[in-house]
Protein backbone atom coordinates (compact mmCIF):
# COMPACT_ATOMS: atom_id res chain seq x y z
CA UNK A 1 0.00 0.00 0.00
CA UNK A 2 2.76 2.20 0.80
CA UNK A 3 4.14 1.98 -2.95
CA UNK A 4 0.59 2.75 -4.12
CA UNK A 5 0.50 5.84 -2.53
CA UNK A 6 3.76 6.43 -4.23
CA UNK A 7 2.28 6.04 -7.45
CA UNK A 8 0.70 9.79 -8.23
CA UNK A 9 3.99 11.18 -7.47
CA UNK A 10 5.69 8.77 -10.03
CA UNK A 11 3.27 9.60 -12.56
CA UNK A 12 4.33 13.53 -12.25
CA UNK A 13 7.97 12.96 -12.60
CA UNK A 14 7.35 10.86 -15.60
CA UNK A 15 5.57 14.10 -16.86
CA UNK A 16 8.58 16.13 -16.56
CA UNK A 17 10.59 13.54 -18.12
CA UNK A 18 12.36 14.98 -21.87
CA UNK A 19 9.97 13.82 -24.62
CA UNK A 20 11.82 11.29 -26.46
CA UNK A 21 10.61 7.82 -28.62
CA UNK A 22 7.54 9.88 -29.51
CA UNK A 23 6.53 10.58 -26.04
CA UNK A 24 3.83 12.80 -25.82
CA UNK A 25 2.14 15.03 -22.76
CA UNK A 26 -1.58 16.21 -22.79
CA UNK A 27 -3.93 18.16 -20.63
CA UNK A 28 -6.63 20.36 -19.72
CA UNK A 29 -7.74 22.84 -16.96
CA UNK A 30 -11.09 23.27 -15.72
CA UNK A 31 -11.96 26.25 -13.27
CA UNK A 32 -15.07 27.27 -12.00
CA UNK A 33 -15.35 30.10 -9.64
CA UNK A 34 -18.87 31.73 -8.22
CA UNK A 35 -18.85 35.17 -6.26
CA UNK A 36 -22.51 35.11 -4.04
CA UNK A 37 -24.14 37.82 -3.69
CA UNK A 38 -26.77 37.36 -0.87
CA UNK A 39 -30.69 38.54 -2.16
CA UNK A 40 -33.24 37.61 0.04
CA UNK A 41 -36.21 39.22 -1.96
CA UNK A 42 -35.18 35.83 -4.64
CA UNK A 43 -34.37 33.67 -2.08
CA UNK A 44 -30.50 33.61 -2.20
CA UNK A 45 -29.46 33.51 1.21
CA UNK A 46 -29.13 30.95 4.15
CA UNK A 47 -26.28 28.37 3.08
CA UNK A 48 -22.68 29.13 4.20
CA UNK A 49 -21.89 31.21 0.39
CA UNK A 50 -24.02 33.72 0.73
CA UNK A 51 -24.27 34.21 4.88
CA UNK A 52 -20.46 34.66 4.97
CA UNK A 53 -17.91 32.34 2.86
CA UNK A 54 -18.85 34.61 -0.54
CA UNK A 55 -16.88 33.10 -2.72
CA UNK A 56 -16.83 29.15 -3.99
CA UNK A 57 -14.90 27.17 -6.55
CA UNK A 58 -13.84 23.62 -8.22
CA UNK A 59 -10.77 23.36 -10.71
CA UNK A 60 -9.62 20.01 -12.19
CA UNK A 61 -6.30 20.06 -13.73
CA UNK A 62 -5.82 16.60 -15.83
CA UNK A 63 -2.30 15.37 -17.15
CA UNK A 64 -1.85 12.91 -19.57
CA UNK A 65 1.50 11.00 -20.46
CA UNK A 66 2.74 8.13 -23.69
CA UNK A 67 5.56 6.77 -23.86
CA UNK A 68 7.33 3.42 -24.24
CA UNK A 69 4.05 2.26 -24.90
CA UNK A 70 2.40 3.45 -21.67
CA UNK A 71 -0.31 5.77 -20.94
CA UNK A 72 -0.21 7.39 -17.69
CA UNK A 73 -2.14 9.85 -16.07
CA UNK A 74 -3.47 12.37 -13.39
CA UNK A 75 -5.69 14.75 -12.09
CA UNK A 76 -5.51 17.18 -9.52
CA UNK A 77 -8.83 18.23 -8.04
CA UNK A 78 -9.62 20.87 -5.96
CA UNK A 79 -12.80 22.21 -4.27
CA UNK A 80 -13.07 25.48 -1.52
CA UNK A 81 -16.14 25.91 -1.00
CA UNK A 82 -18.03 24.43 -3.00
CA UNK A 83 -22.10 23.68 -3.54
CA UNK A 84 -22.05 20.83 -6.25
CA UNK A 85 -21.69 18.19 -3.82
CA UNK A 86 -24.77 19.47 -1.76
CA UNK A 87 -26.68 22.56 -3.18
CA UNK A 88 -27.16 24.01 0.57
CA UNK A 89 -24.04 22.91 2.44
CA UNK A 90 -20.08 23.54 1.76
CA UNK A 91 -17.36 21.46 0.51
CA UNK A 92 -13.52 21.89 0.87
CA UNK A 93 -10.95 19.37 -0.08
CA UNK A 94 -8.03 18.85 -2.23
CA UNK A 95 -5.77 15.95 -3.82
CA UNK A 96 -5.24 13.53 -6.18
CA UNK A 97 -8.84 12.74 -8.14
CA UNK A 98 -7.71 10.19 -10.10
CA UNK A 99 -4.43 8.35 -11.64
CA UNK A 100 -4.30 5.64 -13.98
CA UNK A 101 -1.78 3.40 -16.05
CA UNK A 102 -2.35 1.65 -19.44
CA UNK A 103 -0.50 -0.61 -21.46
CA UNK A 104 -1.01 -2.88 -24.58
CA UNK A 105 1.07 -6.37 -24.82
CA UNK A 106 0.05 -8.21 -27.30
CA UNK A 107 -3.69 -9.57 -27.24
CA UNK A 108 -4.04 -7.96 -23.85
CA UNK A 109 -4.87 -4.80 -22.39
CA UNK A 110 -3.98 -4.17 -19.05
CA UNK A 111 -5.11 -0.67 -16.71
CA UNK A 112 -5.09 -0.01 -13.41
CA UNK A 113 -6.02 3.35 -10.68
CA UNK A 114 -8.98 5.00 -11.51
CA UNK A 115 -10.84 3.63 -14.71
CA UNK A 116 -13.78 4.59 -16.29
CA UNK A 117 -16.20 1.76 -18.63
CA UNK A 118 -19.47 0.53 -18.59
CA UNK A 119 -21.02 -3.02 -20.11
CA UNK A 120 -23.79 -2.21 -22.64
CA UNK A 121 -25.36 0.95 -22.16
CA UNK A 122 -24.45 1.26 -18.83
CA UNK A 123 -27.46 -0.78 -17.22
CA UNK A 124 -25.35 -2.57 -15.08
CA UNK A 125 -21.95 -1.54 -14.57
CA UNK A 126 -20.91 2.58 -15.70
CA UNK A 127 -17.68 4.24 -14.56
CA UNK A 128 -18.02 7.57 -15.54
CA UNK A 129 -17.56 11.40 -14.52
CA UNK A 130 -19.71 14.31 -14.98
CA UNK A 131 -18.76 17.61 -13.62
CA UNK A 132 -21.81 19.80 -13.77
CA UNK A 133 -23.23 17.43 -11.01
CA UNK A 134 -20.00 16.26 -8.91
CA UNK A 135 -20.19 12.93 -10.97
CA UNK A 136 -17.10 10.74 -10.52
CA UNK A 137 -17.90 7.10 -10.02
CA UNK A 138 -14.59 5.86 -11.00
CA UNK A 139 -13.63 2.52 -10.08
CA UNK A 140 -10.46 2.37 -8.43
CA UNK A 141 -8.83 -1.32 -9.18
CA UNK A 142 -7.71 -3.02 -12.33
CA UNK A 143 -8.85 -4.52 -15.60
CA UNK A 144 -7.42 -6.80 -17.75
CA UNK A 145 -8.64 -7.28 -21.26
CA UNK A 146 -8.32 -9.92 -24.49
CA UNK A 147 -8.82 -9.99 -27.87
CA UNK A 148 -9.80 -13.30 -28.56
CA UNK A 149 -9.56 -11.88 -32.16
CA UNK A 150 -10.55 -9.09 -34.25
CA UNK A 151 -14.08 -9.26 -33.72
CA UNK A 152 -14.10 -10.36 -30.10
CA UNK A 153 -13.08 -9.32 -26.99
CA UNK A 154 -13.69 -10.15 -23.49
CA UNK A 155 -12.44 -8.20 -20.16
CA UNK A 156 -12.70 -8.47 -16.51
CA UNK A 157 -12.41 -5.79 -13.85
CA UNK A 158 -12.28 -5.56 -10.16
CA UNK A 159 -12.27 -2.70 -7.70
CA UNK A 160 -14.33 -0.03 -5.09
CA UNK A 161 -15.96 2.96 -5.87
CA UNK A 162 -14.80 6.15 -5.78
CA UNK A 163 -16.15 8.54 -3.50
CA UNK A 164 -14.27 12.20 -3.51
CA UNK A 165 -11.40 11.54 -2.46
CA UNK A 166 -11.93 8.27 -0.85
CA UNK A 167 -13.62 4.88 -1.62
CA UNK A 168 -16.60 2.83 -0.64
CA UNK A 169 -15.96 0.11 1.38
CA UNK A 170 -17.92 -2.09 -0.95
CA UNK A 171 -16.27 -4.06 -3.50
CA UNK A 172 -16.99 -4.53 -7.08
CA UNK A 173 -16.32 -7.14 -10.03
CA UNK A 174 -17.05 -7.88 -13.51
CA UNK A 175 -16.99 -9.53 -17.04
CA UNK A 176 -18.07 -8.47 -20.32
CA UNK A 177 -17.83 -10.09 -23.63
CA UNK A 178 -18.25 -8.08 -26.83
CA UNK A 179 -18.38 -9.30 -30.25
CA UNK A 180 -19.18 -8.37 -33.96
CA UNK A 181 -20.73 -10.55 -36.39
CA UNK A 182 -21.04 -9.97 -40.14
CA UNK A 183 -22.40 -12.56 -42.49
CA UNK A 184 -19.93 -12.72 -45.75
CA UNK A 185 -23.54 -12.91 -47.74
CA UNK A 186 -24.51 -9.62 -46.82
CA UNK A 187 -23.40 -6.19 -47.68
CA UNK A 188 -25.41 -4.19 -44.79
CA UNK A 189 -26.49 -6.50 -42.20
CA UNK A 190 -23.89 -6.32 -38.88
CA UNK A 191 -24.43 -7.81 -34.97
CA UNK A 192 -22.75 -7.00 -32.30
CA UNK A 193 -23.78 -8.93 -29.49
CA UNK A 194 -22.38 -8.82 -25.95
CA UNK A 195 -23.30 -10.36 -22.41
CA UNK A 196 -22.03 -9.04 -18.46
CA UNK A 197 -22.24 -10.00 -15.44
CA UNK A 198 -21.06 -7.83 -12.46
CA UNK A 199 -20.92 -8.78 -8.38
CA UNK A 200 -21.31 -6.55 -5.99
CA UNK A 201 -20.39 -7.24 -2.14
CA UNK A 202 -20.99 -4.98 0.74
CA UNK A 203 -18.25 -4.58 3.39
CA UNK A 204 -19.12 -5.55 7.27
CA UNK A 205 -19.27 -1.75 7.99
CA UNK A 206 -22.84 -1.25 5.87
CA UNK A 207 -23.70 -4.92 6.20
CA UNK A 208 -23.74 -3.68 10.03
CA UNK A 209 -25.80 -0.58 9.00
CA UNK A 210 -28.53 -2.46 7.29
CA UNK A 211 -29.20 -4.81 10.37
CA UNK A 212 -29.18 -2.26 12.38
CA UNK A 213 -31.69 -0.57 10.48
CA UNK A 214 -33.73 -3.46 9.93
CA UNK A 215 -33.54 -4.03 13.45
CA UNK A 216 -35.64 -1.18 14.01
CA UNK A 217 -38.83 -2.59 12.09
CA UNK A 218 -41.66 -3.49 12.64
CA UNK A 219 -42.16 -7.42 12.42
CA UNK A 220 -44.24 -6.78 9.12
CA UNK A 221 -41.99 -4.57 7.35
CA UNK A 222 -38.31 -6.21 8.31
CA UNK A 223 -36.79 -7.33 5.32
CA UNK A 224 -33.77 -9.88 4.35
CA UNK A 225 -30.20 -8.84 3.73
CA UNK A 226 -27.09 -10.20 2.02
CA UNK A 227 -23.81 -9.50 1.66
CA UNK A 228 -23.37 -10.14 -2.50
CA UNK A 229 -26.15 -9.07 -5.44
CA UNK A 230 -25.48 -10.33 -8.70
CA UNK A 231 -26.43 -8.18 -11.93
CA UNK A 232 -26.27 -9.49 -15.53
CA UNK A 233 -27.17 -8.36 -18.77
CA UNK A 234 -27.65 -9.55 -22.75
CA UNK A 235 -27.52 -7.02 -25.47
CA UNK A 236 -27.01 -6.53 -29.44
CA UNK A 237 -27.13 -4.28 -32.19
CA UNK A 238 -28.11 -4.93 -35.21
CA UNK A 239 -27.39 -3.04 -38.28
CA UNK A 240 -29.80 -3.50 -41.38
CA UNK A 241 -28.59 -0.64 -44.41
CA UNK A 242 -30.97 2.26 -42.98
CA UNK A 243 -31.93 0.48 -39.89
CA UNK A 244 -30.33 0.24 -37.11
CA UNK A 245 -31.69 -1.27 -33.61
CA UNK A 246 -30.45 -1.72 -30.13
CA UNK A 247 -31.98 -3.97 -27.42
CA UNK A 248 -30.55 -5.17 -23.80
CA UNK A 249 -32.33 -7.20 -21.35
CA UNK A 250 -30.94 -6.97 -17.46
CA UNK A 251 -31.76 -8.58 -14.03
CA UNK A 252 -30.68 -8.23 -10.53
CA UNK A 253 -30.46 -10.70 -7.87
CA UNK A 254 -32.29 -10.12 -4.16
CA UNK A 255 -30.47 -6.82 -3.73
CA UNK A 256 -31.32 -4.03 -0.59
CA UNK A 257 -32.26 -1.06 -2.15
CA UNK A 258 -33.81 2.09 -0.16
CA UNK A 259 -37.53 3.28 -1.35
CA UNK A 260 -38.39 6.89 0.02
CA UNK A 261 -42.25 6.66 -0.24
CA UNK A 262 -42.99 2.88 0.71
CA UNK A 263 -45.26 2.53 3.39
CA UNK A 264 -44.43 1.54 6.82
CA UNK A 265 -47.16 -1.14 8.99
CA UNK A 266 -46.83 2.63 11.67
CA UNK A 267 -48.16 4.70 8.39
CA UNK A 268 -44.69 6.74 8.12
CA UNK A 269 -43.19 6.51 4.76
CA UNK A 270 -39.18 5.28 3.77
CA UNK A 271 -37.87 1.95 4.57
CA UNK A 272 -35.53 -0.55 2.92
CA UNK A 273 -36.43 -3.29 1.47
CA UNK A 274 -35.12 -6.78 -0.38
CA UNK A 275 -36.10 -6.90 -3.72
CA UNK A 276 -35.42 -8.79 -7.33
CA UNK A 277 -35.26 -5.99 -10.53
CA UNK A 278 -34.81 -5.93 -13.88
CA UNK A 279 -34.53 -3.91 -16.87
CA UNK A 280 -35.53 -4.15 -20.50
CA UNK A 281 -34.51 -1.02 -22.86
CA UNK A 282 -34.71 -1.32 -26.44
CA UNK A 283 -33.86 1.88 -29.34
CA UNK A 284 -35.24 1.26 -32.84
CA UNK A 285 -33.62 4.01 -35.42
CA UNK A 286 -34.02 4.43 -39.18
CA UNK A 287 -32.04 7.22 -41.15
CA UNK A 288 -32.71 7.50 -45.02
CA UNK A 289 -33.74 10.28 -47.79
CA UNK A 290 -33.78 13.12 -45.45
CA UNK A 291 -36.24 11.05 -42.97
CA UNK A 292 -35.03 10.34 -39.17
CA UNK A 293 -36.76 8.66 -36.86
CA UNK A 294 -35.63 7.04 -33.35
CA UNK A 295 -38.13 4.73 -31.01
CA UNK A 296 -36.71 4.08 -27.61
CA UNK A 297 -38.63 1.87 -25.08
CA UNK A 298 -38.01 0.83 -21.42
CA UNK A 299 -39.58 -0.36 -18.19
CA UNK A 300 -37.68 -0.64 -15.28
CA UNK A 301 -38.19 -2.43 -12.00
CA UNK A 302 -36.54 -1.93 -8.32
CA UNK A 303 -32.92 -1.35 -10.47
CA UNK A 304 -31.23 0.66 -7.83
CA UNK A 305 -27.76 -0.73 -8.01
CA UNK A 306 -25.22 1.48 -5.77
CA UNK A 307 -22.18 0.70 -3.40
CA UNK A 308 -24.38 1.62 -0.45
CA UNK A 309 -28.24 1.58 0.09
CA UNK A 310 -27.96 5.17 2.34
CA UNK A 311 -27.02 7.55 -0.48
CA UNK A 312 -28.78 9.03 -2.74
CA UNK A 313 -28.58 10.79 -5.61
CA UNK A 314 -25.89 10.91 -8.16
CA UNK A 315 -24.10 9.57 -5.38
CA UNK A 316 -23.13 5.52 -5.28
CA UNK A 317 -24.60 4.66 -7.77
CA UNK A 318 -23.04 1.79 -9.80
CA UNK A 319 -25.15 1.74 -13.33
CA UNK A 320 -26.74 4.20 -15.70
CA UNK A 321 -30.20 3.69 -16.47
CA UNK A 322 -30.73 5.50 -20.04
CA UNK A 323 -32.24 8.90 -19.75
CA UNK A 324 -36.03 8.64 -21.72
CA UNK A 325 -36.98 12.41 -22.30
CA UNK A 326 -35.42 15.04 -25.03
CA UNK A 327 -32.97 17.09 -24.02
CA UNK A 328 -33.82 20.27 -24.22
CA UNK A 329 -31.52 23.40 -24.44
CA UNK A 330 -33.96 26.19 -23.61
CA UNK A 331 -34.26 27.40 -20.44
CA UNK A 332 -37.57 27.39 -20.16
CA UNK A 333 -38.74 23.86 -21.74
CA UNK A 334 -35.42 22.41 -19.88
CA UNK A 335 -37.11 24.02 -16.79
CA UNK A 336 -39.17 20.92 -15.95
CA UNK A 337 -36.69 17.61 -16.68
CA UNK A 338 -37.10 14.18 -15.38
CA UNK A 339 -35.13 12.38 -13.20
CA UNK A 340 -34.49 8.96 -14.19
CA UNK A 341 -36.72 6.59 -11.54
CA UNK A 342 -34.53 3.41 -10.78
CA UNK A 343 -36.89 1.96 -8.24
CA UNK A 344 -39.71 1.86 -11.50
CA UNK A 345 -40.45 3.60 -14.63
CA UNK A 346 -42.09 2.73 -18.14
CA UNK A 347 -41.33 4.80 -21.15
CA UNK A 348 -41.24 5.18 -24.67
CA UNK A 349 -39.74 8.23 -26.65
CA UNK A 350 -40.30 9.11 -30.61
CA UNK A 351 -37.81 11.56 -31.95
CA UNK A 352 -38.86 12.65 -35.65
CA UNK A 353 -37.07 14.71 -37.96
CA UNK A 354 -37.51 15.24 -42.20
CA UNK A 355 -35.86 17.78 -43.96
CA UNK A 356 -38.59 19.02 -47.05
CA UNK A 357 -35.81 20.73 -48.53
CA UNK A 358 -32.88 22.33 -48.46
CA UNK A 359 -34.44 25.33 -46.49
CA UNK A 360 -37.10 23.66 -44.20
CA UNK A 361 -36.34 20.99 -41.94
CA UNK A 362 -39.45 19.54 -39.76
CA UNK A 363 -39.03 17.49 -36.35
CA UNK A 364 -41.66 15.90 -33.19
CA UNK A 365 -40.48 14.84 -30.10
CA UNK A 366 -42.88 12.78 -28.25
CA UNK A 367 -42.26 11.09 -24.29
CA UNK A 368 -44.37 9.14 -22.37
CA UNK A 369 -43.15 8.35 -18.61
CA UNK A 370 -45.48 6.23 -16.06
CA UNK A 371 -45.04 4.06 -13.14
CA UNK A 372 -44.74 0.41 -13.56
CA UNK A 373 -47.41 -0.39 -10.76
CA UNK A 374 -49.23 0.94 -8.28
CA UNK A 375 -46.88 0.04 -5.30
CA UNK A 376 -44.83 2.93 -3.76
CA UNK A 377 -46.65 6.55 -4.19
CA UNK A 378 -49.07 5.62 -6.35
CA UNK A 379 -52.11 6.60 -4.00
CA UNK A 380 -50.02 9.51 -2.95
CA UNK A 381 -51.37 12.02 -5.83
CA UNK A 382 -53.37 9.16 -7.44
CA UNK A 383 -51.58 8.78 -10.65
CA UNK A 384 -49.44 6.44 -12.79
CA UNK A 385 -48.19 9.08 -14.77
CA UNK A 386 -44.68 10.67 -13.86
CA UNK A 387 -44.22 12.87 -17.55
CA UNK A 388 -45.16 13.50 -20.76
CA UNK A 389 -43.94 16.29 -23.30
CA UNK A 390 -45.14 16.30 -27.03
CA UNK A 391 -42.58 19.27 -28.97
CA UNK A 392 -43.15 19.65 -32.66
CA UNK A 393 -40.21 21.99 -33.83
CA UNK A 394 -38.83 22.98 -37.47
CA UNK A 395 -35.70 24.90 -38.49
CA UNK A 396 -35.85 27.40 -42.08
CA UNK A 397 -32.79 28.28 -43.46
CA UNK A 398 -32.18 31.45 -45.82
CA UNK A 399 -29.26 30.34 -47.65
CA UNK A 400 -26.45 31.04 -45.07
CA UNK A 401 -27.85 34.43 -44.31
CA UNK A 402 -30.13 33.49 -41.80
CA UNK A 403 -32.02 30.56 -40.22
CA UNK A 404 -35.21 30.56 -37.98
CA UNK A 405 -36.58 27.95 -35.34
CA UNK A 406 -39.76 27.69 -33.65
CA UNK A 407 -41.71 25.00 -31.81
CA UNK A 408 -44.18 24.48 -29.24
CA UNK A 409 -43.83 21.84 -25.89
CA UNK A 410 -46.59 20.52 -24.26
CA UNK A 411 -45.78 18.79 -20.75
CA UNK A 412 -47.25 17.09 -18.12
CA UNK A 413 -44.88 16.66 -15.27
CA UNK A 414 -45.16 15.27 -11.71
CA UNK A 415 -43.52 17.43 -9.47
CA UNK A 416 -44.36 15.80 -6.74
CA UNK A 417 -42.12 12.73 -7.35
CA UNK A 418 -39.68 14.96 -8.73
CA UNK A 419 -39.11 17.81 -6.52
CA UNK A 420 -41.48 16.87 -3.92
CA UNK A 421 -43.77 19.64 -4.83
CA UNK A 422 -47.60 20.02 -4.80
CA UNK A 423 -48.93 17.48 -7.74
CA UNK A 424 -48.48 18.25 -11.53
CA UNK A 425 -47.01 21.07 -13.64
CA UNK A 426 -49.20 21.34 -16.64
CA UNK A 427 -47.71 24.27 -19.42
CA UNK A 428 -47.25 25.13 -22.77
CA UNK A 429 -44.02 26.76 -23.85
CA UNK A 430 -44.08 27.92 -27.59
CA UNK A 431 -40.48 28.55 -28.50
CA UNK A 432 -38.50 30.81 -30.94
CA UNK A 433 -34.58 31.06 -31.78
CA UNK A 434 -33.31 33.45 -34.80
CA UNK A 435 -30.13 33.39 -36.20
CA UNK A 436 -28.50 36.17 -38.33
CA UNK A 437 -24.84 36.30 -39.74
CA UNK A 438 -23.69 39.51 -40.84
CA UNK A 439 -20.60 38.41 -42.31
CA UNK A 440 -19.05 34.69 -42.06
CA UNK A 441 -17.06 36.18 -38.72
CA UNK A 442 -19.98 38.54 -37.00
CA UNK A 443 -23.46 36.80 -35.81
CA UNK A 444 -26.31 37.67 -33.96
CA UNK A 445 -28.84 35.13 -32.09
CA UNK A 446 -31.98 35.45 -30.10
CA UNK A 447 -33.68 33.53 -28.74
CA UNK A 448 -37.37 33.39 -26.48
CA UNK A 449 -39.85 31.40 -24.50
CA UNK A 450 -43.05 31.52 -22.84
CA UNK A 451 -43.86 28.92 -20.00
CA UNK A 452 -47.94 29.10 -19.66
CA UNK A 453 -48.81 27.53 -16.62
CA UNK A 454 -51.06 28.05 -13.30
CA UNK A 455 -48.57 25.33 -11.57
CA UNK A 456 -45.99 25.87 -9.51
CA UNK A 457 -44.93 29.25 -9.26
CA UNK A 458 -46.39 30.19 -11.91
CA UNK A 459 -45.89 31.36 -15.97
CA UNK A 460 -42.67 32.63 -16.64
CA UNK A 461 -40.83 34.54 -19.96
CA UNK A 462 -36.97 34.60 -20.82
CA UNK A 463 -35.07 36.37 -23.73
CA UNK A 464 -31.83 35.97 -24.48
CA UNK A 465 -29.22 38.01 -27.34
CA UNK A 466 -26.20 36.78 -28.40
CA UNK A 467 -23.43 38.65 -30.64
CA UNK A 468 -20.62 36.45 -31.92
CA UNK A 469 -17.31 38.10 -33.16
CA UNK A 470 -15.29 34.90 -34.90
CA UNK A 471 -12.94 33.18 -34.08
CA UNK A 472 -12.46 35.31 -30.19
CA UNK A 473 -15.50 36.98 -28.72
CA UNK A 474 -18.95 35.81 -27.56
CA UNK A 475 -21.23 38.23 -25.55
CA UNK A 476 -24.46 37.63 -24.43
CA UNK A 477 -27.45 39.05 -22.10
CA UNK A 478 -30.75 37.05 -21.10
CA UNK A 479 -33.47 38.06 -18.53
CA UNK A 480 -36.13 35.70 -17.39
CA UNK A 481 -38.92 37.29 -16.14
CA UNK A 482 -41.92 36.01 -13.63
CA UNK A 483 -45.36 36.72 -15.10
CA UNK A 484 -47.42 37.85 -12.33
CA UNK A 485 -50.69 35.83 -11.60
CA UNK A 486 -53.42 37.17 -13.08
CA UNK A 487 -55.99 36.22 -10.30
CA UNK A 488 -53.01 36.68 -7.17
CA UNK A 489 -55.98 36.39 -4.37
CA UNK A 490 -56.22 32.80 -5.60
CA UNK A 491 -53.04 31.34 -5.02
CA UNK A 492 -51.01 31.16 -2.26
CA UNK A 493 -48.09 33.41 -0.70
CA UNK A 494 -45.49 30.39 -1.75
CA UNK A 495 -46.47 30.35 -4.90
CA UNK A 496 -46.68 34.13 -5.63
CA UNK A 497 -43.63 35.61 -3.98
CA UNK A 498 -41.78 35.94 -6.99
CA UNK A 499 -44.09 37.56 -8.87
CA UNK A 500 -42.81 40.65 -10.97
CA UNK A 501 -39.10 39.61 -10.03
CA UNK A 502 -36.30 39.48 -13.21
CA UNK A 503 -33.52 37.06 -13.15
CA UNK A 504 -30.83 39.10 -15.71
CA UNK A 505 -27.42 37.47 -16.60
CA UNK A 506 -25.20 39.48 -18.80
CA UNK A 507 -21.70 37.42 -19.81
CA UNK A 508 -18.79 37.65 -21.83
CA UNK A 509 -16.62 34.75 -23.33
CA UNK A 510 -13.27 34.74 -24.84
CA UNK A 511 -11.69 31.96 -27.03
CA UNK A 512 -7.84 32.00 -28.12
CA UNK A 513 -7.14 28.54 -29.66
CA UNK A 514 -7.64 25.77 -26.88
CA UNK A 515 -8.62 28.16 -24.54
CA UNK A 516 -12.03 29.40 -23.49
CA UNK A 517 -12.87 32.35 -20.65
CA UNK A 518 -15.90 33.53 -19.67
CA UNK A 519 -17.52 35.78 -16.60
CA UNK A 520 -21.10 36.33 -16.24
CA UNK A 521 -23.25 38.41 -13.87
CA UNK A 522 -26.13 35.78 -13.45
CA UNK A 523 -29.46 35.79 -11.62
CA UNK A 524 -31.05 32.31 -11.36
CA UNK A 525 -34.43 30.76 -10.05
CA UNK A 526 -34.13 27.45 -8.56
CA UNK A 527 -34.57 24.52 -10.78
CA UNK A 528 -33.71 21.23 -12.02
CA UNK A 529 -29.90 20.86 -13.97
CA UNK A 530 -29.78 17.77 -15.66
CA UNK A 531 -26.80 16.45 -17.85
CA UNK A 532 -27.50 12.91 -19.54
CA UNK A 533 -30.36 12.18 -17.37
CA UNK A 534 -28.90 11.94 -14.27
CA UNK A 535 -30.69 15.50 -12.50
CA UNK A 536 -30.48 17.41 -9.17
CA UNK A 537 -32.71 20.48 -8.06
CA UNK A 538 -30.37 23.49 -8.02
CA UNK A 539 -30.54 26.38 -5.44
CA UNK A 540 -31.47 29.62 -6.33
CA UNK A 541 -28.24 31.77 -7.65
CA UNK A 542 -27.02 35.32 -7.86
CA UNK A 543 -23.69 36.33 -8.07
CA UNK A 544 -20.86 36.09 -10.40
CA UNK A 545 -19.46 33.29 -12.55
CA UNK A 546 -16.06 32.85 -13.76
CA UNK A 547 -14.76 29.92 -15.89
CA UNK A 548 -11.89 29.27 -17.37
CA UNK A 549 -11.06 25.75 -19.44
CA UNK A 550 -7.71 25.45 -20.78
CA UNK A 551 -6.33 22.44 -23.13
CA UNK A 552 -2.52 21.76 -24.28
Amino acid sequence: MKHLYLLPSFLLISFLLPAQNGARITGNLQTNGNFFIADSVIGAIGTPQYDYQKFGAESWLNLNYSNWGFDLGVRFDVFNNSNLLNPNGSYTDEGIGRWYVHKKVDKFDLSGGYLYDQIGSGIIFRAYEERALLIDNALYGVKIGYDINENWKLRAFTGRQKRQFSRYGTTVRGVALDGFIKPDSTKNLAFAPGIGIVGRTYDDETVNQIVNAIASYAPRDSTGAQYNTYAASVFNTLSAGAITWYIEGAAKTFDVVYDPLAETVSGSRGKLSNRRGYTVYSSLAYAKSGLGATLELKRTKDFAFRSNPFVFGVQGALNFLPPMAKQNTYRLTARFAPATQELGEQAVQLDVKYKVNKSLSLGVNFSDITLVDGEGFLNLNGSTQLYREIAPEFTYKYKRKWQLIGGVQVLKYNIFVYQGKDDFVNAITPFTEFLYKFNPRKSLRVEAQYLATKDEFGSWANVLAEFGWAPHWLIYVSDMYKVPHADKENFSEEKTKFDGLHYPSVGVVYTHKANRFSIAYVKQVEGINCAGGICRLEPTFHGVRLNVNSSF
